[in-house]
């Protein structure tokens, strides 16, 4: 497994959105050009941005390493020497194992890279968001609401009192009679479907909890909802980057449930046998 302090220009992007002034002149340096950064002196590094040593050391550790050595190392081991088979495209020479491999280590690459960072603060909040709501409503445009389909699947298990509006009509209509005390969960890969955007502004102004499930840390979406959580995915010719986030949005789908059933215990499982016996009848 690919280990937290490998993963460099991940959490540059994860902590991108809370960054001061200064911090995003050098996250943006460094996203922009990562292979240049591991041949700078700290000194250099500076004098290219027109900021202090100092400056350059703080932003090293706000993002988790000891010094600007460490995180140059860190960089060096994603630039350099890339997980090969991971990142390798598809290619019309690749059989269909290859091709099935390709696909499973690049699905593996974004649970992992999602994995490390993770906020469990944030998690631990959208779980008590969802578990204290009177009611919660799962929402995605497109692709993106098979998985608001999911997470109802998974959390009607729970007995609380949830739902996952079909089209973007019945959503607006839905989440405008959202009241405080309800809680709203938005799946987004792009953060910034329109429907989506509209959907979760309409549901905030009706007083509800919103959460925010995507892959890009400055989209409108992120920026909107009371909180976010968010995946990381890369993205080749042949496989667009919201197929293995929507892997990692499943996940932390997953996540919230195994939580909020722990939460509910005793209810929760009584709630879990009522719905087995429900459609024990369906199988044979």
């Amino acid at each position: 497994m690919i280990t937290d302090n490998r993963l460099c220009l991940a959490k540059i992007r994860s902590l991108y959105p809370g960054f001061s002034t200064k911090e995003l002149k050098i996250a943006d340096f460094i996203l922009r050009d990562p292979q240049n950064i591991i041949h700078l002196t700290i000194t250099q590094f500076a004098e290219e941005l027109n900021v202090a040593d100092s400056t350059v050391f703080r932003f090293c550790k706000r993002i988790g390493f000891t010094g600007y050595q460490s995180m140059k190392i860190a960089l060096a081991s994603e630039v350099v020497t890339p997980i090969k088979n991971i990142h390798d495209e598809i290619t019309e020479a690749d059989d269909i194992k290859t091709l099935a491999e390709k696909v499973f280590r690049s699905n593996m690459k974004t649970l992992e890279d999602t994995m490390a960072i993770i906020d469990a603060d944030q998690l631990e909040k959208a779980a008590q968001f969802i578990l204290t709501a009177n009611k919660i409503e799962f929402y995605g445009s497109g692709g993106s609401y098979v998985l608001a389909m999911d997470a109802y699947h998974k959390f009607i298990r729970t007995g609380l009192f949830v739902s996952a509006p079909p089209d973007s009509h019945i959503q607006l209509m839905s989440a405008s009679q959202l009241q405080e005390g309800d809680c709203a969960v938005f799946l987004s890969h792009s953060g910034s479907t329109k429907d989506i955007l509209k959907t979760c502004q309409i549901a905030k102004k009706a007083g509800a909890k919103t959460i925010a499930i995507t892959n890009l840390a400055k989209s409108p979406l992120s920026k909107q909802a009371d909180l976010s959580l968010y995946t990381l995915s890369d993205e080749t010719d042949h496989r667009s980057e919201a197929l293995s986030s929507r892997i990692a949005q499943l996940s932390y789908v997953d996540a919230l449930y195994v939580s909020v059933m722990r939460s509910l215990q005793e209810d929760g499982q009584e709630a879990l046998e009522k719905m087995r016996n429900a459609i024990s009848s369906k199988r044979i």
